[in-house]
Parts: C-alpha cells; sequence; structure tokens
C-alpha cells in the first residue's frame, strides 16, 4: 500500500472517546471516515469525518430533550452500520451510558438487560429487531422509549417507535459546537453484557479510559495507517469490533466500511478490497473449508501445486521471522504466488495487509495456510472485562500457537497455584453492574483480572493451556459454561448423562446417555417401528431428542443451545474408565472415544 501516513491520537491527548473522535474531526476533517450501503439507493456511500460529527450533533440536539439524567442508560441493538456509531457518540456527549445488544438476541435475554441496566430509550434497526423486543414486552418492567434506523413494517401501534431521521429531524438545526456534560476518563461509559456461568449475562462496566488505552496499545503493536481501509463485520456488540473495528480506527484515522451481512461478506470483500480484517476464526475456518472442498475436486496436479504453494510460503515466512534458514525451494514462491496464493488472496479483496483473530482459539493448521498464502494472521487473546486485548501476536513476531505477547502496558502474570493467567492494566474494567459479589470473585485481593484461563509463558509469548472453569468458546467467540447445561438436560427423565461438546466449534452438540426405560417409552410414543439400536443412529430420533430438551434450555440464550446429539444407552462408570472414583466425568477420554461420533456431528460445518 502506497502513501502510508501514521497519525495517531494518543491516549493522554483526549480525556473521553467522544473527545478522541472530536479530534480526529479537527485532523482529518474531509477525509473519508465510514462507507456504507443505502439500500434506498442501491449504492454504496461515503461519509466524510465532519459529515458524521454533523449528524452526531444533530442526534445529541435531540437526544437533549428526552432530559435523560446524566448515567442514564440507553440500549442500541442494531447490526452495523453508521448510525450506531453516531448515537452512541451523541449518547456520550449527553453523559449517558450506551449498553450494546446484539441485534438478533433472544427476546428473554433482552427483558433481562433492559430490566437489569433500566434501560430508558433504545435505537433498534428494522424489522428483526422490533419483533425480539415486541416478544420480550411482557417481561420488562419499564418499556423504553424505542427509535428505529430503518422503516418499521411490523404493526408498531401497540408501541410506538419513531424513526432516527424524524425524530432528529424535530429539531432546528444545533450549533457547530454544542455543550457536552463534563466526563472523567475513569467515568462509566458502557456496560457491556457477557456471558456468566449462571447462564444469565453480567454486564461489565467499561470507562472511557479502559477503551481509550486498549486502542492505543494496540496500535503500539500493529501499525495501521491513514490510509488502511477496515471492513465491519463483526457485530459493534462486540467488544474486539467495539475497541479494535471502531475506536482503533477512529485514533488513527482510517476508513471502515460496513459490511451488509454476513451473506454478502465474500461479495463486500471483493468489492471494498479491505487492507486490515478484524474477525473470529469462524470466518477464517469456512474460507479453509470451502478451500478443502474444491480441492477435492481439482486433480493431482492442482492439489500438489497448492500444497506446495502453502508449505514453501511457510517456510519463506519462518525465515523473514528469523527463525529458519533461506531454502532453494523458496525460488519457487513467485510463480507459485501467481498461479496459487493470488487467487485465495483476491477472494479476500487481494490488499489485505494483516487480520486479526481473536474471540476463540484459531487453529493452528488454518493460521499456517493463510500465512503461507500471504495473508498474515495475528492471533490474540482477550476477554470483555481486559476491553478487551490483552494480548496479540506482532507482524514481526507471530508464532500462530501462541496469543502473542502481552500488549505494551499491559501486565500479565501465571498464578502458580493453578497457572490461571491473570492481567492487571488501565483497560480492566470497573467491575460487574450491580453484582459486586461476581467482581470480588472476578478480582484478586490485589487487583488483578482472574481470566479463568491456564497458560505458559515461553520467551515472552503466551501460550493458553487449559480453562480453569471448563467454559466453552465457540468459533464465534461466544463464551458458555457446559456445565449449567449439563445439569439443565440431566433434568429430564430420559437423559441419565450428559456432556456438551464446542470448544472451538460452530455450535453446540452433545454425548447424551439415555435411560433405557424412559427410552422406549419416547420410542412408542414416536410410533418407532425399527429397533433400539437403530434408533440411536436414527436423525429423525435425534432431532425429536433435542426437540424435547429444548424445553430445559429455554432459560439459555440461541448461541448455547445444542444442535446436534449423539445417543448412547451404555452408562459411563468408574468400572469401564469413564468416570473418576469420586464419580467425576472423565471429559477427555470420553471425548477420545466418541471421536468419531464428534466429527461426524460438526461434518460440513
Amino acid at each position: 500500500m502506497e502513501n502510508q501516513t501514521l497519525d495517531v491520537i494518543t491516549k493522554d491527548c483526549v480525556s473521553s472517546l467522544f473527545g478522541l473522535f472530536d479530534e480526529r474531526v479537527e485532523r482529518s476533517k474531509n477525509a473519508i471516515a465510514y462507507q456504507y450501503f443505502d439500500q434506498s439507493t442501491q449504492s454504496w456511500q461515503e461519509i466524510s469525518w465532519n459529515q458524521a460529527l454533523a449528524t452526531i450533533q444533530h442526534i445529541q440536539a435531540r437526544l437533549a430533550l428526552e432530559e435523560l439524567a446524566p448515567g442514564s442508560c440507553v440500549g442500541i441493538m442494531s447490526a452495523n452500520c453508521p448510525s450506531w456509531i453516531f448515537f452512541e457518540q451523541a449518547a456520550m456527549r449527553e453523559g449517558l451510558v450506551t449498553v450494546p445488544l446484539y441485534p438478533n438476541d433472544r427476546p428473554d435475554n433482552l427483558a433481562y438487560i433492559v430490566n437489569e441496566a433500566e434501560i430508558k430509550l433504545l435505537l433498534i434497526q428494522t424489522d428483526v429487531q422490533w419483533q425480539a423486543i415486541s416478544q420480550a414486552k411482557s417481561e420488562i418492567t419499564e418499556l423504553p422509549k424505542l427509535i428505529n434506523i430503518e422503516a418499521i413494517q411490523l404493526d408498531v401501534t401497540s408501541w410506538p417507535t419513531t424513526e432516527l431521521k424524524t425524530w432528529v429531524d424535530e429539531v432546528t438545526k444545533p450549533e457547530q459546537k454544542l455543550a457536552v456534560k463534563p466526563v472523567n476518563k475513569d467515568d462509566l461509559t458502557t456496560i457491556v453484557y457477557t456471558s456468566g456461568t449462571t447462564g444469565r449475562p453480567k454486564g461489565v462496566m467499561l470507562s472511557h479510559q479502559n477503551i481509550l488505552s486498549n486502542a492505543y496499545y494496540g496500535l503500539q503493536s500493529v501499525d495501521v495507517y491513514k490510509e488502511d481501509l477496515f471492513l465491519s463485520f463483526l457485530p459493534l456488540s462486540h467488544t474486539l469490533e467495539r475497541s479494535i473495528g471502531y475506536y482503533l480506527p477512529v485514533m488513527c484515522g482510517a476508513t471502515v466500511a460496513f459490511s451488509r451481512s454476513i451473506p454478502d461478506l465474500p461479495e463486500d470483500l471483493l468489492l471494498i478490497k479491505p487492507t486490515v480484517l478484524i474477525s473470529v476464526p469462524r470466518i477464517f475456518e469456512r474460507v479453509y473449508s470451502k478451500i478443502q472442498a474444491q480441492l477435492q475436486e481439482k486433480s493431482p496436479i492442482a492439489q500438489k501445486l497448492f500444497s506446495l504453494a502453502k508449505d514453501i510460503g511457510w517456510k519463506s515466512y519462518e525465515v523473514e521471522q528469523g527463525r529458519e534458514s533461506w531454502h532453494p525451494k523458496q525460488l519457487l514462491m513467485p510463480v507459485l504466488k501467481k498461479i496459487v496464493a493470488q487467487k485465495v488472496l483476491d477472494k479476500l479483496g487481494g490488499r489485505v495487509r494483516f487480520a486479526i483473530s481473536g474471540g476463540a482459539p484459531l487453529s493452528a493448521t488454518v493460521a499456517k495456510t493463510f500465512i503461507g498464502l500471504g495473508l498474515p494472521i495475528l492471533q490474540g487473546y482477550g476477554l470483555t472485562e481486559a476491553s478487551p486485548v490483552i494480548s496479540v501476536n506482532r507482524i514481526d513476531n507471530n508464532v500462530p500457537e501462541s496469543i502473542g505477547p502481552a500488549l505494551p502496558n499491559i501486565s500479565v502474570r501465571i498464578n502458580p497455584e493453578d497457572d490461571e493467567l491473570q492481567s492487571k492494566s488501565d483497560c480492566i474494567m470497573l467491575g460487574y453492574w450491580k453484582n459486586p459479589e461476581a467482581t470480588q470473585e472476578t478480582m484478586t485481593d490485589d487487583g488483578w483480572l482472574r481470566t479463568g484461563d491456564q497458560a505458559k509463558i515461553v520467551d515472552n509469548r503466551l501460550f493458553i493451556t487449559g480453562r480453569i472453569k471448563d467454559i466453552l468458546v465457540l468459533s464465534n467467540g461466544e463464551k458458555i459454561p457446559p456445565v449449567d447445561i449439563e445439569l439443565s438436560i440431566s433434568l429430564d427423565p430420559l437423559i441419565e448423562q450428559a456432556l456438551v461438546i464446542g470448544e472451538g466449534r460452530p455450535f453446540l452438540s452433545s454425548i447424551l446417555v439415555l435411560n433405557i426405560d424412559e427410552f422406549t417409552n419416547f420410542l412408542n410414543s414416536m410410533n418407532y417401528s425399527s429397533s433400539r439400536e437403530a434408533a440411536l443412529n436414527d436423525e429423525k430420533v435425534k432431532n425429536n431428542v433435542i426437540q424435547k430438551l429444548s424445553g430445559c434450555m429455554a432459560q439459555f440464550p440461541g448461541y448455547a443451545q445444542i444442535r446436534k446429539v449423539t445417543l448412547s444407552i451404555e452408562p459411563w462408570t468408574d468400572e469401564n474408565g469413564l468416570l473418576t472414583a469420586s464419580l467425576k466425568i472423565r471429559k477427555k477420554v470420553i471425548v477420545d472415544k466418541f471421536h468419531l461420533e464428534i466429527d461426524d456431528m460438526y461434518k460440513g460445518h
């Protein structure tokens, strides 16, 4: 990429996240801040920094008429778009606390968050969000005012909504400089709800300082230029996208383009041609799986060429990293890049300088494949409570098996008692909203954040070795406590024992040991005519079991539902080695025993 210009706003130059935005407007004025697809004109549009600020000031002026007390919570339930950012910026200027909600969250989860955070006003996008929030209406203690970004087609007479544009147009054009509520760097600015061990989410309280520091430390680890172009597709309700895909570009003056949707992502990559990608492993896994499937249909020569490109490319990368010596095979790389690697890179737009992968573990095999083909993927690590990034690999110091060194000014240590990774910095949360007990459990007496992950440090790099509380992390970054689900499932008489699977996978599955008598009754209720042994492998029976268990899992969010099951009638006992002497499940042994069945449950995903 030509004309690379560094223009980083340091975290000490500003005292708030909206102050950061104002400073960027002052520096970049007419440069392009955002790109988005306008559905009404069916075309891509651009917004300059000046134009963005003007819209923010209009929204702020209208928000002021609501006379919400500073510190009141307002929610944002929308897919990624400029209005998401403009509304948050306006709300912060009024001293309000923003609460992001997933745009496709379950109604019961929405009701819980709206009630606990006492959300006074909620920005929704369109019919999908309206339908979800209206279904939660009966469970909400105090209904928030609804503002929608796009036209709502459903009946809204029982709970009126106002379109954002109409709402903003109710005020006359505000003055160029509107008064903002005074804030301190350490003031609460957002509450981000993340999965808790009880099945209910916990509200992580983050300050201006937390997010400013995290974005700034990220820019001390990887250079990002004013000429860079981000493609935003992870939900802005995900802290990784918000801190690194939204605030970091503001801090360095880069442009952000908003993808239309995940299904449109392949086409958007070709159209936008981003230079930086922030993603979860699942996106790279999908591309990798597609490549593997296409290779199966290619000739042996084509398969060999791809393997050479990947392997020699990785060898060349290791030479660049200073970990290997030059080999004559590297002379083939220019040709292999032209006929193999570039074709893969072109599907990602052809201009990606590097990609950040976080939110869940990324397979080293997948990472090395892309790196070998010429796309440096930098695996990082963090959690919402840390705003969120704690560590990340560097372009010139990248070991895919690791989660990289800690960011500058972020301290890490390994607790010698249980190998838990702990962290301390000015990025660490203020605590959990209305939950001091959980805050106390998560923080050590001397102020370090307990991550719940076991790790080791080798040559200043962090390596995750296990999870203390067995929290499963799906490939999309969602964290799920399996014990709660296993206990809920076991309440059904049909289930004797259960083990939930899902670490690094796209969804949850479960291995179930059935009560023989109850299973017989279950089959009779289905009028099942084949043998019981045949029923264990019958997909229709499996789907009916999942349906039967759905009531047990009603309190869990959508991403924590069981989608596939493996059925068995052989109990797990200490005699057959599947339980310990104290009758605890030997998870690794069971996973090894059922590894073929587990692979089959995820075949094609």
